[in-house]
């Protein structure tokens, strides 16, 4: 098992709702299990795309997958809960971001641990400080 650490959020509809529920389907996984999750913060979008405010965390999980089926998993995840990828950057009903897999670095098309904006979201390093990352 490895240690990983996810972002989450949500900025449509009842944003609360969307995380709890995205956690309850990582914890209902037979190939993740959820050890923390920390504190959960209101944050200003990011996008120049005009949008309501985020609600955003961090997890920390463990898992037996691969990076490229984790990210897999949380996609499924995501269009579970009705997520669509119409527009780059735009609203979402909810949101899954690898932000570490370990100790591995991965560059791959499509998918780049560590995630390459951490040190640009405050709620990810207050939430990873929090967890003790």
């Amino acid at each position: 098992m490895v240690t990983c650490y996810i972002g989450i959020g949500s900025n449509l509809g009842d944003r609360r709702s969307y995380i709890d529920k995205a956690i309850d389907e990582l914890r209902s996984s037979r190939s993740i299990k959820v050890n923390r999750s920390s504190s959960i913060y209101e944050t200003d979008p990011v996008s120049r795309i005009s949008q309501g405010k985020f609600l955003n965390g961090v997890l920390e999980i463990e898992t037996m997958l691969a990076p490229r089926a984790l990210l897999v998993e949380l996609n499924n995840i995501e269009e579970r809960l009705g997520r669509q990828r119409t527009v780059k950057d735009g609203p979402r009903t909810i949101d899954l971001d690898i932000l570490y897999y370990g100790q591995e670095k991965v560059e791959e098309d499509g998918l780049v641990i560590p995630h390459p904006e951490i040190t640009r979201r405050e709620f990810v390093l207050k939430g990873l400080r929090e967890l003790g990352k």
